[in-house]
């Protein structure tokens, strides 16, 4: 499980987003759907506040506004569809959204209806009621800034900044998860050893390669999911 926080850090740390993406599927496999999601949500809450103390005067804190507050009405729906759906049909629900998600991104598709502040707030609710049901509020955000031309450069301080609030609404809504001592103390652990790995290659690792492993590994993971939760329904 630490080690599975590890890589994903490494991999939020240089591409702003993806630990959701990459550690949701094994650890909801793990976990369960509610504990697994609620840890990568805490997981990403405290990563990007580690990351943000070097990026903090680069975030647009005027055009993430309104994609924070539009995140913020639709959390608690998450929430409320992560503790009342049956296993089997939110793994299964986790899975697809997970996939889906991933292909629009591998796409590079562009949507006329995310541009201005209205497509900020479409996307924002979209990423708040995704990230607290499934813990994969990322794609949404990145459709979005896709569509309004940024750079990576530009998008990860951005990213950081949009996942300490979200993700601690997210927490906030349904509750961390129940661990041992020694299981939060080796998930500290993997949080600070993949923030610290992916801060001295954030700047030496080429954004294509990592971006399209990032997106492989969360495509398996989001089809393993999938098929764990059809194989409960039948």
């Amino acid at each position: 499980m630490a080690g599975v926080l590890v890589i994903g850090a490494v991999v939020q740390r240089v591409a702003g987003i993806g630990l959701g993406l990459l550690c949701v599927p094994p650890l909801v496999l793990l976990l369960g759907p509610v504990e697994g999601v609620s840890l990568s949500n805490v997981a990403s809450a405290a990563l990007s506040l580690f990351g943000l103390g070097a990026v903090w005067r680069e975030v647009r804190l005027q055009v993430m506004v309104p994609l924070v507050a539009a995140a913020g009405v639709t959390v608690p729906a998450g929430a409320w569809v992560a503790h009342r759906l049956p296993e089997p049909l939110l793994l299964s629900g986790m899975g697809a959204v997970v996939t889906g998600a991933v292909l629009l991104v591998m796409r590079g598709v562009r949507l006329p209806g995310l541009n201005g502040t209205g497509g900020a707030m479409a996307a924002g609710a979209a990423s708040g009621f995704m990230n607290s049901s499934a813990g994969v509020g990322g794609p949404a955000i990145s459709l979005w800034a896709l569509n309004a031309g940024w750079t990576a450069r530009q998008f990860v301080p951005n990213a950081l900044f949009y996942g300490v609030v979200v993700n601690a609404l997210s927490v906030a809504a349904k509750g961390p998860p129940t661990l041992s001592g020694t299981a939060w103390g080796l998930i500290a652990a993997g949080i600070v050893a993949g923030g610290l790995i992916g801060r001295i290659f954030a700047d030496r690792i080429p954004e294509r390669p990592a971006r399209r492993l990032l997106l492989l590994l969360a495509l398996t993971g989001g089809v393993a999911t999938l098929a764990k939760g059809l194989a409960g329904l039948v």
